[in-house]
């Protein structure tokens, strides 16, 4: 019998996130950890009427195509899976990692070339997404080698991970519900701002967000949710920011980020640790050296870094910023094929809106 969180978890996902209709066309991703969570999954499709279609994913499989794949199979983009994209009406992706870092060793070249090559999947992603074509989330299955990761013991994981997700109480949907009233207070705030000032230690940013639309993520697209973002307008930024927590991208480690803008560029990077990957991904493309997106983190039930992104960049009292591509429906207008989030702890920090103090030490101060 399953765990009943996990049978609460995927009715959360069918019913909430992504509200499988009669019909639906539904790409179910995860790996073979996550078998529990696809099979409750896969009923849920079933019952409200969808098209269960399942992808298991695997972490050796990746470290064997960068260990035996040429240049031409690196830049090459699958018909199959473009079709899959273009054609689905919901994707369910499951992050259910047996090795939290197979890449780890991969020559940072392969995974530039690699990234480039699928940047079609990311626009045709954007863009369907944008038109509300493809409904999407991305959740979590406690594996060991995530708790292993988050310094976790696997119960404890488990604990936290359904706690992020609210699927430890009855009504899960309702509590996701009062969250998004909570969060729809803060888009009201950031929605009248033109431009934004961030202070914190090493970090005094600048950025125009005037014009761009705020969206809150409220458990559609993320499981656990819970932070509100927007696209800076491009060319803005300017200032120095450094990163709190490691930055994690594909599995490369990169810690004590330090970015300076200058017209919205990225014109100076360093890291404390992997300096040299930080390097080789900022090379992806031009759309690699902008912010893409500017959020938020509002889930107050996590309260510590997992090295977990799902996790992570929802902190209550942080900030995030992904270089990279921009989500359309923010009106950003970034364009790569890469979306880096990089996490910064505001719970000793401020942020000014048009000089106006409105958030201090991981907190909104004002009501709208």
């Amino acid at each position: 019998m399953a765990d009943p969180r996990v049978s609460r978890l995927a009715e959360l996902l069918t019913s909430y996130s992504v509200e499988v209709k009669d019909g639906d066309e539904v790409l179910i991703t995860a790996g073979v950890e996550a078998l529990p969570l696809i099979r409750e999954l896969y009923k849920h499709v079933l019952i409200r009427g969808g098209n269960p279609f399942v992808v298991i994913v695997d972490d050796v499989l990746d470290e064997i195509f960068y260990k035996y794949a040429g240049e031409k199979q690196l830049k090459h983009l699958s018909p199959i899976e473009k079709f899959i994209q273009e054609k689905i009406d919901v994707r369910i992706s499951i992050l259910s990692r047996s090795h939290t870092k197979p890449l780890v060793n991969v020559d940072p070249e392969k995974l530039r070339l690699r990234q480039a090559s699928r940047r079609e999947l990311t626009e045709i992603f954007m863009r369907r997404h944008a038109s509300g074509e493809l409904r999407w989330v991305v959740s979590i299955y406690p594996t060991n080698a995530l708790a292993q990761e988050a310094g976790m013991g696997p119960i404890e994981y488990e604990d936290f991970a359904y706690r992020a997700c609210m699927v430890d109480v009855e009504d899960p949907i309702g509590e996701w519900r009062k969250q998004a009233e909570e969060q729809k207070k803060m888009v009201e705030i950031l929605s009248k701002v033109d431009e934004l000032k961030i202070i914190s230690k090493d970090t005094e940013l600048f950025m125009k967000v005037g014009g761009r639309k705020w969206i809150s993520d409220d458990g559609h697209n993320n499981m656990p949710a819970g932070e509100v973002f927007s696209a800076p307008i491009e060319d803005s930024v300017e200032g120095t920011v450094k990163f709190t927590y490691p930055a994690i991208w594909r599995g490369i480690e990169v810690e004590g980020v330090k970015l300076r803008f200058s017209r919205g560029e990225v014109v100076e990077a360093h890291a404390e640790k992997g300096e040299e990957k930080l390097q080789h991904i900022l090379r992806t493309d031009d759309g690699a050296r902008r912010l893409g997106e500017i959020a938020f983190g509002l889930n107050y039930k996590i309260v510590k870094h997992t090295r977990q992104i799902l996790f992570d960049e929802k902190i209550g009292g942080t900030m995030h910023m992904a270089l990279g591509a921009a989500y359309p429906d923010t009106g950003g207008l970034n364009k790569s094929a890469i979306h880096w989030d990089m996490i910064l702890d505001m719970r000793e920090g401020k942020v000014y809106g048009d000089g106006d103090l409105i958030y201090e030490n991981g907190r909104f101060l004002i009501k709208p």
